[in-house]
C-alpha cells in the first residue's frame, strides 16, 4: 500500500512495527540509526517517514530537518517516548506532521498512516486544482502557495489547514473542528501544534497584504480578504 521509512533504534520495537506494517502490505524500510535512515530515504523515496526522536549517530529532529530540506511534502510522523511539550512542538516547528507517543498500538499507528494516505489520494483525485484568494493562489495538487509568480511548497498538514480555511473563507472555523478534521483528535498538545501551523501559514501569507488569518481567541480562526 505504501513505502514507509522506519527510523527506530530499538530492536524489539523496530521489528514489531516493521513486521506488523508489512503484514498490512506496506513496504517497510527499517533503519536503526539516523545516518542509515537518511541513506535509506535517498534510495527508497518513501511515501511516509516514521522517525524515532532518540537515535544514535543522528537524532530524529536532525533527520527530519534533512528530510524536509529534500522533500517538502512527504509526511513525517515522530515516534517519541518524550512527553515534554517543548519536544513535541519542536518536532512540528522543524516540519513534522504528527507524532505518536510510546507505547502505542499498531492499530493506532496504522490508522495515522491511513489518514495521510487518504489525504494524498484525495489531493491527487481533486477536480479543483487552483484555489484563488486575494492576490494569492493555492495549488491543491502540488501543495504550493503561489504569489507574484513564486511557488512556496507546503507540507501536507500546512496544505490541509490552508485548504480548510479557504473552503470556509470569511467564516470562523472552530479549533476543535480543525483538530478533528486534520489530526483526528482534539487534545491539548494537538491544539498547541495547531498554533505552530497557523504561525507558519501566516509567514507565507504575509507576502499578500490583501489577506489575513484572524484569530478568534480561544474559539478558532478565519481567513479573510481585506478591503
Amino acid at each position: 500500500m505504501a513505502r514507509i521509512l522506519l527510523a527506530e533504534d530499538d530492536e524489539n520495537l523496530g521489528f514489531m512495527v516493521s513486521d506488523n506494517l508489512g503484514s498490512l502490505d506496506h513496504e517497510v524500510h527499517w533503519a536503526k540509526n539516523g545516518e542509515e535512515a537518511l541513506d535509506l530515504y535517498d534510495r527508497t523515496t518513501p511515501e511516509i517517514c516514521l522517525v524515532d526522536v532518540m537515535m544514535p549517530k543522528m537524532d530524529g529532529f536532525v533527520l527530519a530537518e534533512k528530510i524536509r530540506a529534500l522533500d517538502e511534502f512527504v509526511p513525517i510522523i515522530f515516534l517519541t517516548a518524550k512527553s515534554l511539550e517543548e519536544d513535541r512542538l519542536r518536532g512540528f516547528e522543524i516540519g513534522g506532521d504528527d507524532y505518536i507517543t510510546k507505547p502505542f498500538s499498531i492499530k493506532e499507528l496504522a490508522y495515522r498512516i491511513q489518514v495521510f494516505l487518504r489525504r494524498t489520494a484525495e489531493s491527487a483525485n481533486t477536480t479543483s486544482q487552483i484555489m484563488e484568494f486575494g492576490n494569492s493562489k493555492y495549488d491543491v495538487i502540488n501543495i504550493c502557495y503561489l504569489i507574484d509568480g513564486e511557488k512556496h511548497p507546503l507540507t501536507q498538514m500546512e496544505g490541509q489547514l490552508l485548504r480548510m480555511l479557504l473552503v470556509n473563507k470569511g467564516t470562523l472555523v472552530k479549533r476543535e473542528d480543525i483538530l478533528e478534521e486534520i489530526w483526528g483528535e482534539n487534545d491539548y498538545f494537538k491544539g498547541r501544534s495547531l498554533d505552530v501551523f497557523i504561525t507558519r501559514l501566516r509567514k507565507y501569507l504575509k507576502a499578500d497584504p490583501t489577506i489575513e488569518i484572524k484569530n478568534h481567541h480561544g474559539v478558532g480562526f478565519s481567513l479573510v480578504e481585506l478591503n
